[in-house]
């Protein structure tokens, strides 16, 4: 099994002189007393030397270490209070809808109330991916994922075979996802695509940025509708040829065209309220891992996004 996340940064400027129990917190988005249980545990560095006073200054170019515990080390708790939609089940494969606000898996600073636990709840069957060494022990089924403020459709395999599978296809990029997205101001050309790298920003640790180091990622993008407003903004569709962390979002803000309402790469909004923004998984398809059937699966539009357009 693999462990927790380590998060590794040159501290950036902004971060000079805050303490260390601060700044972990901003950069691993933990809370302040998680990140004081992290300096206890001895898992936070600066330039490979354990920290070991939370009030300890940061210094601007200095080598910060984060390394996180395996969020699912002790497993994963079922949790029927959980809401989210199914929309397919079978013995190999279920398709669910995420509401947004919902966490996918269990990590820092989210430990409850995430979709793994619903999932564990209503298909105790993935507890036996993990024991079989198929899976994370707080991933179970999981092959790909939404943000917390992406609403939409995931895969969840449910055996060692449809797992495989799953993640082939995305690997191979015959599974399709496309998106729905608002956008800051109007975008020039009818189609389009953003074809660059994406790594964690040097300069605020906390986000994803285009990065020269970066893996590789691409976002295409068709233009369905443009809005004159004010402000005027364009509704898309995308398709994602890879699956970096926060790639729309990064890749959109990018050329100038941040997701509506994205307070971490754009512009919060109130009509959205906090943590959500203008971005759906409306559609999903797949090839049945037993069947061979080409399968696909479509989401209306939510309430809360729905009631934005009109």
């Amino acid at each position: 099994m693999k462990g927790g996340e380590t998060i590794t940064v040159q501290v950036p400027g902004l971060l000079a002189g805050v303490r260390v129990d601060r700044g972990v917190a901003m950069m691993a988005d933990v809370s302040r007393a998680e990140a004081s249980a992290l300096i206890e545990a001895g898992r936070i560095l600066v330039d490979d030397v354990a920290v070991s006073l939370g009030r300890t200054e940061l210094r601007e170019g200095s080598t910060l270490t984060v390394r996180l515990p395996d969020p699912g080390a002790g497993g994963v708790k079922p949790e029927a209070e959980v809401v989210f939609g199914v929309v397919h089940a079978d013995d190999e494969v279920a398709v669910v809808d995420k509401p947004a606000g919902l966490v996918v898996h269990p990590g820092a600073g989210h430990q409850e109330g995430t979709l793994v636990g619903g999932l564990l709840a209503c298909f105790p069957d993935l507890a036996q991916l993990v024991t079989a060494g198929v899976c994370e022990a707080n991933r179970p089924g999981i092959v790909h994922r939404l943000d917390k403020g992406t609403s939409g459709l995931l895969a969840v395999a449910r055996t060692p075979g449809a797992y495989a599978s799953l993640v082939g296809q995305l690997a191979s990029r015959s599974m399709e996802r496309r998106y729905l997205a608002l956008v800051m101001g109007e975008l020039p050309d009818e189609r389009g695509e953003v074809d660059a790298p994406i790594g964690r920003s040097s300069r605020t640790p906390t986000k994803m940025a285009i990065a020269a180091g970066g893996k590789p990622a691409r976002t295409s993008y068709t233009v369905l509708e443009r809005r004159s407003g004010p402000p005027s903004t364009t509704l898309v569709e995308l398709s994602l040829q890879s699956g970096r962390t926060h790639q729309i979002r990064v890749h959109m803000a990018a050329i100038g065209h941040p997701v509506v309402g994205d307070a971490r790469y754009g512009t919060p909004d109130k009509r959205l309220g906090s943590g959500r923004f203008y971005l759906h998984a409306y559609k999903l398809g797949l090839t049945h891992p037993t069947t061979g059937e080409r399968m696909e699966f479509t989401s209306p539009l939510p309430e809360d996004l729905d009631a934005y357009s009109s």
